[in-house]
C-alpha cells in the first residue's frame, strides 16, 4: 500500500488533482468496506475530487463530496498511515460548511512521514505507479510505461548497477516540462529491448 499511497500523494502535490485518485482506486476497491484503510483511501479519493471539482464552481457538488469525504475520515487518527488526515479533515469540514471556502483558502498539501511528498521524492516502485497514472491522464501509451517498468525491475533483480529504464521511468514521473521528449526516448529503448528479446527467442524456436 505504501508505494500506491506515496505515488498518489506526490501526483496530487504536483497539481494533478484528477489523476491522483488512480494511484489509490484499484487498491481501495480490493479492501473490505468499513475498514480503516478502506475509509482512509475512500476519503482521500473524494478529497482530491473536491479539489478537482472546485475549479468548476459547482458548489452543491463540492459541498456533498466534502461532507462525504469528511465522514469517511471522521474517526481516523489525525496522522493515520503517517498522512496529515487531521488537516485534510479540517479543510473538508470548512468546505462542507461553506463551499466557497475553496476560493479563500488553498487546499492543504498532502504529507507523508512529515513532509509534502513530490514526484522527485519517490523511489522507483512508487515512481513507476506515478508514471503509469500520468501516462493515462495525458494519453501516452501506457503499455510503453508498463513494459519499461518491467524491464527496470528485471534489471534491478539481476543486480545491474544501473538501468536506463529505471532512469527514464523516474524522469517521466518527475520532469513534466520534458515529459514528451523523455517518453520518445523511452519508447525507443523499449522497442530496442523488445526486438533484442525477440531475436534471442527466435534462436530457440
Amino acid at each position: 500500500m505504501k508505494h500506491h499511497l506515496r505515488a498518489g500523494i506526490a501526483v496530487y502535490n504536483a497539481g494533478e488533482f484528477h489523476a491522483a485518485h488512480d494511484a489509490w482506486e484499484a487498491f481501495w476497491l480490493d479492501l473490505d468496506p468499513g475498514t480503516d484503510d478502506e475509509r482512509f483511501l475512500h476519503g482521500l479519493i473524494q478529497f482530491t475530487a473536491v479539489v478537482h471539482h472546485a475549479h468548476g464552481a459547482n458548489w452543491e457538488g463540492v459541498r456533498g463530496l466534502a461532507e462525504s469525504a469528511a465522514g469517511y475520515l471522521a474517526d481516523l487518527p489525525a496522522d493515520y498511515r503517517e498522512v496529515n488526515v487531521g488537516e485534510v479533515r479540517a479543510y473538508l469540514r470548512a468546505v462542507a460548511a461553506d463551499p466557497e471556502h475553496v476560493e479563500r483558502a488553498a487546499p492543504p498539501k498532502l504529507t507523508h512521514e512529515g513532509r509534502a511528498v513530490m514526484p522527485e521524492d519517490l523511489r522507483f516502485d512508487a515512481a513507476a505507479i506515478a508514471a503509469e497514472i500520468i501516462a493515462e491522464e495525458y494519453g501516452y501509451d501506457e503499455e510503453v510505461i508498463e513494459r519499461a517498468a518491467e524491464y527496470a525491475r528485471a534489471d534491478l533483480d539481476s543486480g545491474r548497477a544501473s538501468s536506463e529504464f529505471v532512469t527514464f521511468v523516474m524522469d517521466f514521473a518527475r520532469d513534466a516540462p520534458n515529459r514528451g521528449i523523455i517518453f520518445q526516448r523511452l519508447r525507443q529503448h523499449v522497442e530496442k529491448r523488445r526486438h533484442r528479446e525477440e531475436d534471442v527467442d527466435g534462436l530457440f524456436e
